[in-house]
Protein backbone atom coordinates (compact mmCIF):
# COMPACT_ATOMS: atom_id res chain seq x y z
CA UNK A 1 0.00 0.00 0.00
CA UNK A 2 1.55 3.04 -1.00
CA UNK A 3 0.84 6.45 1.05
CA UNK A 4 1.06 10.37 0.92
CA UNK A 5 2.60 12.64 3.80
CA UNK A 6 1.53 15.88 3.66
CA UNK A 7 3.80 19.21 4.45
CA UNK A 8 2.11 22.34 4.27
CA UNK A 9 3.73 25.74 3.37
CA UNK A 10 3.44 28.04 6.03
CA UNK A 11 1.55 31.41 6.01
CA UNK A 12 -1.43 32.71 3.76
CA UNK A 13 -2.45 30.84 0.80
CA UNK A 14 -1.90 32.71 -2.51
CA UNK A 15 -2.59 30.13 -5.38
CA UNK A 16 -3.80 30.33 -9.15
CA UNK A 17 -4.93 26.41 -9.63
CA UNK A 18 -6.54 24.57 -12.71
CA UNK A 19 -9.05 21.79 -12.15
CA UNK A 20 -9.68 19.52 -14.64
CA UNK A 21 -12.70 19.17 -16.62
CA UNK A 22 -16.06 17.65 -15.49
CA UNK A 23 -16.32 14.48 -15.95
CA UNK A 24 -19.84 14.45 -15.17
CA UNK A 25 -19.92 16.40 -18.59
CA UNK A 26 -17.91 14.60 -20.54
CA UNK A 27 -19.02 11.47 -19.71
CA UNK A 28 -22.44 12.51 -20.94
CA UNK A 29 -20.80 14.06 -23.65
CA UNK A 30 -18.75 10.92 -25.03
CA UNK A 31 -21.44 8.84 -24.48
CA UNK A 32 -23.79 10.87 -27.27
CA UNK A 33 -20.91 11.21 -29.44
CA UNK A 34 -20.61 7.69 -29.91
CA UNK A 35 -23.89 6.81 -30.36
CA UNK A 36 -24.24 9.98 -32.71
CA UNK A 37 -24.67 10.07 -36.78
CA UNK A 38 -21.75 11.59 -38.02
CA UNK A 39 -17.95 13.33 -36.73
CA UNK A 40 -17.57 15.14 -33.35
CA UNK A 41 -14.87 16.85 -31.26
CA UNK A 42 -14.94 16.84 -27.70
CA UNK A 43 -12.08 19.45 -25.60
CA UNK A 44 -11.47 19.59 -22.25
CA UNK A 45 -11.60 15.94 -21.09
CA UNK A 46 -10.27 14.88 -17.88
CA UNK A 47 -7.50 12.50 -17.62
CA UNK A 48 -9.63 10.06 -15.04
CA UNK A 49 -10.30 6.43 -14.95
CA UNK A 50 -14.09 7.37 -15.12
CA UNK A 51 -13.68 9.00 -18.73
CA UNK A 52 -10.61 6.16 -19.74
CA UNK A 53 -13.84 3.98 -19.79
CA UNK A 54 -15.73 5.60 -21.95
CA UNK A 55 -12.98 6.64 -24.39
CA UNK A 56 -11.65 2.95 -24.65
CA UNK A 57 -15.37 2.21 -25.13
CA UNK A 58 -15.78 4.04 -27.98
CA UNK A 59 -12.31 2.90 -29.29
CA UNK A 60 -13.36 -0.64 -29.17
CA UNK A 61 -16.85 0.43 -30.93
CA UNK A 62 -15.74 0.64 -34.37
CA UNK A 63 -15.95 4.63 -34.75
CA UNK A 64 -12.12 5.57 -35.73
CA UNK A 65 -10.60 8.09 -32.90
CA UNK A 66 -7.96 11.09 -32.55
CA UNK A 67 -6.92 12.12 -29.14
CA UNK A 68 -4.48 15.07 -28.72
CA UNK A 69 -4.14 16.00 -25.35
CA UNK A 70 -7.49 16.57 -23.63
CA UNK A 71 -9.19 16.83 -26.90
CA UNK A 72 -10.44 13.87 -29.29
CA UNK A 73 -11.93 13.86 -32.26
CA UNK A 74 -14.77 10.84 -33.09
CA UNK A 75 -15.35 10.11 -36.36
CA UNK A 76 -18.39 8.11 -37.85
CA UNK A 77 -18.15 3.96 -37.85
CA UNK A 78 -19.22 1.91 -41.20
CA UNK A 79 -20.83 -1.14 -38.68
CA UNK A 80 -20.99 0.67 -34.91
CA UNK A 81 -20.79 -2.70 -32.67
CA UNK A 82 -20.23 -2.70 -28.70
CA UNK A 83 -17.39 -4.26 -27.07
CA UNK A 84 -17.93 -7.69 -25.51
CA UNK A 85 -16.38 -7.12 -22.56
CA UNK A 86 -16.21 -3.87 -20.48
CA UNK A 87 -14.09 -3.31 -17.92
CA UNK A 88 -15.35 -0.15 -15.89
CA UNK A 89 -12.65 -0.80 -13.11
CA UNK A 90 -14.27 1.74 -10.24
CA UNK A 91 -16.24 3.88 -12.51
CA UNK A 92 -19.62 3.91 -11.24
CA UNK A 93 -20.90 6.42 -13.09
CA UNK A 94 -19.14 4.87 -16.82
CA UNK A 95 -20.61 1.18 -16.08
CA UNK A 96 -24.26 2.64 -15.59
CA UNK A 97 -24.12 4.33 -18.61
CA UNK A 98 -22.64 1.64 -20.70
CA UNK A 99 -25.00 -0.71 -19.04
CA UNK A 100 -27.75 0.93 -20.27
CA UNK A 101 -25.85 1.50 -24.29
CA UNK A 102 -25.45 -1.94 -24.88
CA UNK A 103 -29.03 -2.62 -24.92
CA UNK A 104 -28.98 -0.93 -28.44
CA UNK A 105 -27.11 -3.90 -30.02
CA UNK A 106 -27.45 -7.17 -30.28
CA UNK A 107 -24.48 -8.56 -29.86
CA UNK A 108 -24.18 -9.53 -25.72
CA UNK A 109 -21.45 -7.47 -23.45
CA UNK A 110 -20.63 -7.99 -20.24
CA UNK A 111 -20.17 -5.16 -17.88
CA UNK A 112 -17.63 -5.85 -15.33
CA UNK A 113 -15.64 -3.49 -12.69
CA UNK A 114 -13.13 -3.83 -9.38
CA UNK A 115 -14.29 -5.35 -6.34
CA UNK A 116 -15.61 -2.18 -4.88
CA UNK A 117 -17.98 -1.35 -8.16
CA UNK A 118 -19.48 -4.98 -7.79
CA UNK A 119 -20.39 -3.67 -4.43
CA UNK A 120 -22.55 -0.62 -5.85
CA UNK A 121 -25.76 -0.93 -6.52
CA UNK A 122 -27.28 -1.04 -10.05
CA UNK A 123 -30.99 -2.96 -9.55
CA UNK A 124 -32.93 -0.22 -10.16
CA UNK A 125 -31.35 0.38 -13.74
CA UNK A 126 -31.42 -3.60 -14.20
CA UNK A 127 -35.05 -3.39 -13.51
CA UNK A 128 -35.58 -0.88 -16.09
CA UNK A 129 -34.18 -2.07 -18.81
CA UNK A 130 -35.73 -5.20 -18.52
CA UNK A 131 -39.14 -3.93 -18.08
CA UNK A 132 -38.16 -2.19 -21.69
CA UNK A 133 -37.36 -5.52 -22.72
CA UNK A 134 -33.26 -5.88 -22.93
CA UNK A 135 -31.89 -9.48 -21.79
CA UNK A 136 -30.17 -9.13 -18.46
CA UNK A 137 -28.29 -11.70 -17.02
CA UNK A 138 -26.83 -11.76 -13.62
CA UNK A 139 -23.27 -13.16 -13.60
CA UNK A 140 -22.93 -13.12 -10.20
CA UNK A 141 -25.45 -11.20 -7.68
CA UNK A 142 -28.43 -9.85 -8.57
CA UNK A 143 -28.40 -6.33 -8.81
CA UNK A 144 -25.00 -5.72 -8.91
CA UNK A 145 -22.46 -6.18 -11.79
CA UNK A 146 -20.75 -8.28 -13.17
CA UNK A 147 -24.20 -8.36 -16.13
CA UNK A 148 -24.62 -9.78 -19.31
CA UNK A 149 -26.61 -7.35 -21.27
CA UNK A 150 -28.06 -7.23 -24.89
CA UNK A 151 -30.88 -5.96 -26.87
CA UNK A 152 -33.48 -8.55 -26.71
CA UNK A 153 -36.81 -6.98 -27.56
CA UNK A 154 -36.25 -3.54 -25.77
CA UNK A 155 -38.22 -0.72 -27.40
CA UNK A 156 -39.68 2.62 -25.64
CA UNK A 157 -42.45 3.59 -23.96
CA UNK A 158 -43.13 4.18 -20.59
CA UNK A 159 -40.66 3.24 -17.61
CA UNK A 160 -40.46 4.11 -13.51
CA UNK A 161 -37.62 4.83 -11.49
CA UNK A 162 -36.73 5.83 -7.72
CA UNK A 163 -36.07 9.20 -7.23
CA UNK A 164 -34.17 8.72 -4.44
CA UNK A 165 -31.40 6.38 -5.03
CA UNK A 166 -29.16 7.28 -7.54
CA UNK A 167 -29.85 9.98 -10.41
CA UNK A 168 -27.31 8.23 -12.48
CA UNK A 169 -29.97 5.29 -13.32
CA UNK A 170 -32.12 8.33 -14.96
CA UNK A 171 -29.52 9.89 -16.55
CA UNK A 172 -28.79 6.02 -18.16
CA UNK A 173 -31.77 5.96 -19.51
CA UNK A 174 -31.81 9.04 -21.09
CA UNK A 175 -29.26 8.71 -23.04
CA UNK A 176 -30.24 5.86 -24.94
CA UNK A 177 -34.29 7.35 -25.17
CA UNK A 178 -33.30 8.76 -28.32
CA UNK A 179 -32.46 5.53 -29.91
CA UNK A 180 -35.48 3.58 -28.79
CA UNK A 181 -38.81 3.09 -31.27
CA UNK A 182 -41.26 6.11 -29.75
CA UNK A 183 -38.49 7.44 -27.47
CA UNK A 184 -39.53 7.15 -23.55
CA UNK A 185 -41.07 8.57 -20.93
CA UNK A 186 -39.18 8.19 -17.77
CA UNK A 187 -41.87 8.52 -14.82
CA UNK A 188 -39.84 9.30 -11.48
CA UNK A 189 -41.22 7.64 -7.92
CA UNK A 190 -41.21 10.07 -5.06
CA UNK A 191 -38.35 13.00 -4.74
CA UNK A 192 -35.33 13.26 -7.19
CA UNK A 193 -32.25 13.66 -5.28
CA UNK A 194 -29.11 15.06 -7.57
CA UNK A 195 -32.01 16.46 -9.62
CA UNK A 196 -29.15 18.96 -11.19
CA UNK A 197 -27.26 16.24 -13.01
CA UNK A 198 -30.62 15.04 -14.97
CA UNK A 199 -31.04 18.46 -15.82
CA UNK A 200 -27.24 17.80 -17.07
CA UNK A 201 -28.12 15.33 -18.85
CA UNK A 202 -30.59 16.71 -20.91
CA UNK A 203 -28.10 19.98 -21.62
CA UNK A 204 -25.61 17.61 -23.12
CA UNK A 205 -28.28 15.92 -25.10
CA UNK A 206 -29.27 19.03 -26.25
CA UNK A 207 -26.64 19.98 -27.95
CA UNK A 208 -26.08 16.97 -29.79
CA UNK A 209 -29.65 16.99 -30.82
CA UNK A 210 -31.79 15.26 -29.06
CA UNK A 211 -35.33 16.50 -27.62
CA UNK A 212 -35.74 16.52 -23.65
CA UNK A 213 -38.81 17.91 -21.74
CA UNK A 214 -37.98 18.04 -18.05
CA UNK A 215 -41.25 17.80 -15.90
CA UNK A 216 -41.67 17.89 -12.38
CA UNK A 217 -41.87 14.08 -11.28
CA UNK A 218 -41.68 12.38 -15.30
CA UNK A 219 -38.44 12.70 -18.19
CA UNK A 220 -39.81 12.59 -21.93
CA UNK A 221 -37.16 12.18 -24.73
CA UNK A 222 -38.62 12.22 -27.87
CA UNK A 223 -37.48 9.82 -30.78
CA UNK A 224 -34.70 10.78 -32.97
CA UNK A 225 -30.89 10.62 -33.62
CA UNK A 226 -27.84 12.37 -32.01
CA UNK A 227 -26.17 14.38 -34.07
CA UNK A 228 -22.20 14.66 -33.76
CA UNK A 229 -20.84 18.45 -32.98
CA UNK A 230 -18.38 20.24 -31.46
CA UNK A 231 -17.94 20.27 -27.90
CA UNK A 232 -16.06 21.57 -24.94
CA UNK A 233 -16.34 20.28 -21.51
CA UNK A 234 -16.56 22.91 -18.64
CA UNK A 235 -14.08 23.22 -15.16
CA UNK A 236 -15.17 20.83 -12.81
CA UNK A 237 -16.77 22.06 -9.76
CA UNK A 238 -16.64 19.23 -7.38
CA UNK A 239 -13.00 19.67 -8.12
CA UNK A 240 -12.57 23.15 -7.68
CA UNK A 241 -14.10 22.79 -4.27
CA UNK A 242 -10.66 21.60 -2.84
CA UNK A 243 -8.71 24.39 -3.74
CA UNK A 244 -11.97 26.84 -2.43
CA UNK A 245 -12.43 24.89 0.98
CA UNK A 246 -8.45 24.94 1.41
CA UNK A 247 -9.32 28.57 2.34
CA UNK A 248 -11.59 27.54 5.70
CA UNK A 249 -9.10 25.84 7.19
CA UNK A 250 -6.00 28.80 6.33
CA UNK A 251 -6.91 32.34 5.25
CA UNK A 252 -5.38 33.87 1.81
CA UNK A 253 -7.04 33.94 -1.46
CA UNK A 254 -7.50 31.29 -4.60
CA UNK A 255 -8.36 31.57 -7.62
CA UNK A 256 -9.36 28.66 -10.08
CA UNK A 257 -9.39 29.32 -13.64
CA UNK A 258 -12.06 29.35 -15.98
CA UNK A 259 -14.24 28.24 -13.13
CA UNK A 260 -16.71 31.12 -14.08
CA UNK A 261 -17.90 29.61 -17.24
CA UNK A 262 -18.77 26.66 -16.09
CA UNK A 263 -22.88 26.71 -15.40
CA UNK A 264 -24.46 23.33 -15.89
CA UNK A 265 -23.04 21.46 -12.62
CA UNK A 266 -25.08 21.32 -9.02
CA UNK A 267 -21.88 21.38 -6.92
CA UNK A 268 -21.40 25.35 -7.80
CA UNK A 269 -22.99 25.72 -5.13
CA UNK A 270 -20.12 25.78 -3.05
CA UNK A 271 -19.77 29.40 -3.82
CA UNK A 272 -22.49 30.02 -1.93
CA UNK A 273 -21.68 27.50 0.85
CA UNK A 274 -18.55 28.93 1.49
CA UNK A 275 -19.85 32.63 1.35
CA UNK A 276 -21.98 31.48 4.02
CA UNK A 277 -19.48 30.04 6.43
CA UNK A 278 -17.88 33.58 5.82
CA UNK A 279 -15.44 34.16 2.51
CA UNK A 280 -15.34 36.15 0.00
CA UNK A 281 -16.14 35.53 -3.63
CA UNK A 282 -15.55 37.57 -7.06
CA UNK A 283 -15.79 37.20 -10.43
CA UNK A 284 -12.03 37.84 -12.58
CA UNK A 285 -13.42 37.50 -16.36
CA UNK A 286 -13.07 33.61 -16.69
CA UNK A 287 -11.96 32.97 -13.53
CA UNK A 288 -13.32 32.94 -9.96
CA UNK A 289 -11.77 33.97 -6.68
CA UNK A 290 -12.14 33.10 -3.36
CA UNK A 291 -10.44 34.55 -0.30
CA UNK A 292 -10.72 34.62 3.46
CA UNK A 293 -9.05 36.89 6.13
CA UNK A 294 -7.46 36.41 9.43
CA UNK A 295 -9.98 38.50 11.66
CA UNK A 296 -13.23 36.45 9.62
CA UNK A 297 -14.73 33.54 11.77
CA UNK A 298 -15.06 30.40 10.14
CA UNK A 299 -19.48 30.21 10.54
CA UNK A 300 -21.17 27.08 10.93
CA UNK A 301 -24.20 26.33 8.66
CA UNK A 302 -27.17 23.73 8.55
CA UNK A 303 -27.80 22.73 4.69
CA UNK A 304 -29.55 20.46 2.64
CA UNK A 305 -26.97 18.92 0.10
CA UNK A 306 -28.88 16.63 -2.00
CA UNK A 307 -28.53 18.52 -5.16
CA UNK A 308 -24.71 18.92 -4.77
CA UNK A 309 -23.89 15.38 -3.19
CA UNK A 310 -20.39 14.84 -4.34
CA UNK A 311 -19.77 18.35 -2.08
CA UNK A 312 -19.96 16.27 1.08
CA UNK A 313 -16.24 15.43 2.02
CA UNK A 314 -14.93 18.90 1.15
CA UNK A 315 -17.91 21.01 3.35
CA UNK A 316 -17.24 18.35 5.82
CA UNK A 317 -14.04 19.27 6.57
CA UNK A 318 -14.82 23.04 6.24
CA UNK A 319 -17.44 22.15 9.07
CA UNK A 320 -14.63 20.69 11.91
CA UNK A 321 -13.26 24.21 11.72
CA UNK A 322 -16.63 26.26 11.77
CA UNK A 323 -17.63 28.14 15.31
CA UNK A 324 -20.52 26.16 16.07
CA UNK A 325 -22.72 23.30 15.02
CA UNK A 326 -22.80 22.35 11.57
CA UNK A 327 -25.75 20.02 9.85
CA UNK A 328 -25.50 18.39 6.52
CA UNK A 329 -28.89 16.83 5.50
CA UNK A 330 -30.54 15.60 2.78
CA UNK A 331 -27.64 12.72 1.54
CA UNK A 332 -28.81 10.02 2.87
CA UNK A 333 -28.21 8.05 -0.60
CA UNK A 334 -24.35 8.69 -0.93
CA UNK A 335 -23.66 5.63 1.79
CA UNK A 336 -23.46 3.95 -1.78
CA UNK A 337 -21.00 6.15 -3.37
CA UNK A 338 -17.49 5.23 -4.15
CA UNK A 339 -17.45 4.86 -0.35
CA UNK A 340 -19.77 4.95 2.25
CA UNK A 341 -19.39 8.89 2.27
CA UNK A 342 -21.57 9.63 5.36
CA UNK A 343 -20.25 6.28 7.70
CA UNK A 344 -16.61 6.17 6.11
CA UNK A 345 -16.11 9.89 5.86
CA UNK A 346 -17.32 10.37 10.31
CA UNK A 347 -14.67 7.42 10.82
CA UNK A 348 -11.70 8.88 9.08
CA UNK A 349 -12.46 12.68 10.48
CA UNK A 350 -13.00 10.99 14.26
CA UNK A 351 -9.38 9.58 13.54
CA UNK A 352 -8.00 13.06 13.71
CA UNK A 353 -10.21 14.57 16.41
CA UNK A 354 -13.09 15.87 14.71
CA UNK A 355 -16.73 15.49 16.57
CA UNK A 356 -18.80 13.82 13.54
CA UNK A 357 -22.74 12.60 14.23
CA UNK A 358 -23.50 9.99 11.49
CA UNK A 359 -27.40 10.52 11.08
CA UNK A 360 -29.84 8.79 8.44
CA UNK A 361 -29.40 11.53 6.18
CA UNK A 362 -26.78 13.28 6.95
CA UNK A 363 -24.02 14.54 9.61
CA UNK A 364 -23.92 16.56 11.99
CA UNK A 365 -20.50 18.45 13.24
CA UNK A 366 -19.52 20.02 16.08
CA UNK A 367 -16.24 22.41 15.76
CA UNK A 368 -13.78 24.33 15.81
CA UNK A 369 -11.98 20.94 15.95
CA UNK A 370 -8.87 20.56 17.83
CA UNK A 371 -6.74 18.37 15.14
CA UNK A 372 -4.33 16.05 15.74
CA UNK A 373 -1.85 13.73 13.77
CA UNK A 374 -3.57 11.37 11.51
CA UNK A 375 -3.05 8.36 9.04
CA UNK A 376 -6.31 8.29 7.02
CA UNK A 377 -7.82 5.30 4.62
CA UNK A 378 -9.75 6.51 1.54
CA UNK A 379 -12.16 4.05 1.25
CA UNK A 380 -11.86 3.45 -2.51
CA UNK A 381 -13.25 6.95 -2.77
CA UNK A 382 -11.02 9.71 -4.68
CA UNK A 383 -13.00 13.12 -2.97
CA UNK A 384 -12.07 11.17 0.68
CA UNK A 385 -8.74 11.20 -0.25
CA UNK A 386 -8.57 15.24 -1.75
CA UNK A 387 -10.81 16.00 1.33
CA UNK A 388 -9.03 14.76 3.82
CA UNK A 389 -5.96 15.93 2.64
CA UNK A 390 -6.95 19.73 3.60
CA UNK A 391 -6.29 18.71 6.77
CA UNK A 392 -2.69 18.89 6.75
CA UNK A 393 -3.03 22.55 6.39
CA UNK A 394 -3.88 23.10 10.10
CA UNK A 395 -2.04 20.01 11.25
CA UNK A 396 1.25 18.21 10.93
CA UNK A 397 1.31 14.43 10.83
CA UNK A 398 -1.23 14.36 8.12
CA UNK A 399 -1.07 11.05 6.08
CA UNK A 400 -3.16 9.73 3.55
CA UNK A 401 -3.25 5.94 2.47
CA UNK A 402 -3.96 4.85 -1.96
CA UNK A 403 -3.42 8.43 -2.68
CA UNK A 404 -3.43 7.02 -5.79
CA UNK A 405 -7.06 6.66 -5.68
CA UNK A 406 -7.83 10.32 -7.09
CA UNK A 407 -6.86 9.32 -10.46
CA UNK A 408 -10.53 8.58 -11.04
CA UNK A 409 -10.96 12.28 -11.77
CA UNK A 410 -7.98 14.17 -11.06
CA UNK A 411 -4.50 11.99 -11.20
CA UNK A 412 -2.20 15.01 -11.06
CA UNK A 413 -4.56 15.92 -8.06
CA UNK A 414 -1.16 15.85 -5.52
CA UNK A 415 1.47 18.09 -7.90
CA UNK A 416 -1.21 20.65 -8.70
CA UNK A 417 -2.69 21.66 -5.34
CA UNK A 418 1.19 21.67 -4.16
CA UNK A 419 0.85 25.31 -4.26
CA UNK A 420 -1.87 24.82 -1.28
CA UNK A 421 -0.87 21.50 0.42
CA UNK A 422 3.07 22.11 -0.51
CA UNK A 423 5.39 19.13 -0.67
CA UNK A 424 3.97 15.77 -0.62
CA UNK A 425 6.20 12.60 0.32
CA UNK A 426 5.21 9.27 -1.41
CA UNK A 427 5.93 6.05 0.78
CA UNK A 428 5.30 2.68 0.87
Amino acid sequence: MTSVSLKSIPGDLDAIIKVPGSKSVANRALVCAMLAKGPSVISGIPAGDDCEVVVRCIRDSGRTMERIADTVRIDEANVLKFPGIVDAVLAGTSSRFLTAAAVLFESTSIIDGEAALRERPMSDLHNALLALGADVSYLGEIGHLPVAISRGRVSGGDVTVPGNVSSQFISALMLIAPLLDGGLRIHIDGTLVSRSYVEMTAAVMGSFGATVVFEEAKVTVHAGQYVGCEYHVEPDYSSAAFPLVSLVLREGAITVLGLAHADMQGDSAVVQILEKMGLHSRINGADIQMSRDAKTPVLPVTIDMSDCSDLVPAIAVACCVANGVSVISGVGFIRNKESDRLGDLAEELRKAGASVEVNADGLTISGPTQWKPATFAVHHDHRLAMALSLISLCQDGIVVDSPEVVSKSWPSFFDDMSPILGASVMGN
